[in-house]
């Protein structure tokens, strides 16, 4: 099977040649690649969503001892698709009193932010669109558009409904990305860089020298405040349907609300994408004897085993209440985060 860093060097020679041979600046041949990846990337993620959506259905039916989606193709895998054909074909209803141009872009800002997140991931070897020296801040800064983009809706709807889902969820997740943050400062120490390409070179090509060992306590914290920043249960107060209706989104239809919904399943993915490369070793397998497998599917392979989990998570525990959403932030996994950096300072010291 190909590496992907194979399929790269091969595509660049092809333009390299072809842009040389049409008497093209450099800065062309850049914009190509760029494009191209971008587009990859789009291509990718649209897929993803895709496989995602269709996937929790499955676990969920599964652990309600049900089988979930089966008419439509070989286990329902069809009914995904019916369902994107179905939104893209909806009207797209606008309130009367809605603040237009924000209402607009709102769920534009919530796509394009989970989308430019994997500029700096690395899918396997040598796959790696831009290797920033910052790239965790890149992605933290990049990831708190989605906070911005749902109180923009809640704003833009004129409804009081959708504007207390978009207030919960600002407190939820300006409260969850202290601890969040935190909890991935004990691994920046242990590797000394910013950078995700180096994050997964750090750790090694033995399971044994991946972060989640030395760093499971923030590993356990990085999952649980992730969980609370998607929106998902026990932490979906954002939606709270007994009470908010359907939360910020209740005013779209069609393909905006279909936005909303990819996004909050892309960063799920993109969670566990981060999850793979800061705490368990990346597209690295777990011994160099399995290095025949392509390094792209250990990185697919580990980011949705922790897609796993938090699906496992949302149909295993009920939904907390406002206030103790907020208390065990500050309360419980601020504290813990704070533990766990200055025990991996000392160790770093010391070590």
């Amino acid at each position: 099977m190909l590496e992907l860093s194979g399929l790269f060097q091969w595509i660049h020679a092809v333009a390299s040649g072809l842009f040389s041979s049409l008497g093209l600046s450099e800065i062309f041949l850049d914009i190509f690649l760029m494009t191209l990846a971008g587009a990859a990337i789009i291509v990718f993620l649209a897929l993803m969503a895709l496989f995602l959506i269709w996937w929790e259905r499955k676990v969920a039916a599964h652990f309600q001892d049900r089988l979930g989606p089966m008419m439509t193709g070989w286990h329902g895998w069809l009914q995904t698709i019916a369902d994107a054909i179905k939104l893209l074909q909806k009207e797209d209803i606008v309130v009367a009193n809605a603040d237009r141009p924000v209402h607009f872009w709102a769920p534009v800002v919530a796509f394009a932010s989970c989308f430019m997140v994997y500029a700096v991931i690395p899918f396997g070897k040598g796959a790696l669109a831009a290797d920033l020296n910052i790239g965790i801040l890149y992605i933290l800064a990049i990831t708190t558009f989605t906070v911005i983009s749902i109180v923009m809706a809640g704003w833009a709807s004129n409804n009081k409904y959708a504007l207390l889902g978009g207030m919960r969820s600002a407190s939820q997740v300006i409260s969850y990305e202290v601890p969040l943050t935190l909890s991935l400062m004990g691994a920046v120490l242990m590797a000394g860089t910013l950078s995700m390409g180096q994050f997964v070179e750090a750790q090694g090509p033995y399971i044994w020298k991946w972060y989640i060992w030395p760093q499971f306590l923030g590993f356990a914290i990085y999952l649980t405040a992730s969980t609370a920043e998607l929106n998902r249960t026990p932490f979906d107060l954002p939606e709270a349907e007994q009470e908010l209706v359907a939360g910020f989104n209740i005013e779209y239809s069609g393909m905006k609300f279909a936005m909303f919904f990819l996004a909050e399943f892309l960063n799920m993915f993109t969670v566990g994408a981060v999850a793979t490369t800061i705490f368990l070793g990346g597209w690295q397998p777990p011994f160099p004897a399995l290095s025949f497998i392509p390094s792209w599917l250990w990185f697919l392979g580990k980011s949705l085993f922790i897609v796993f989990l938090i699906m496992w998570f949302k149909w295993t525990y009920p939904r907390v209440r406002v206030d103790h959403l907020l208390g065990f932030a500050w309360k419980v996994l601020l504290p813990l985060s704070f533990v766990n950096l200055i025990l991996t300072a000392i160790a770093v010291q010391i070590f």
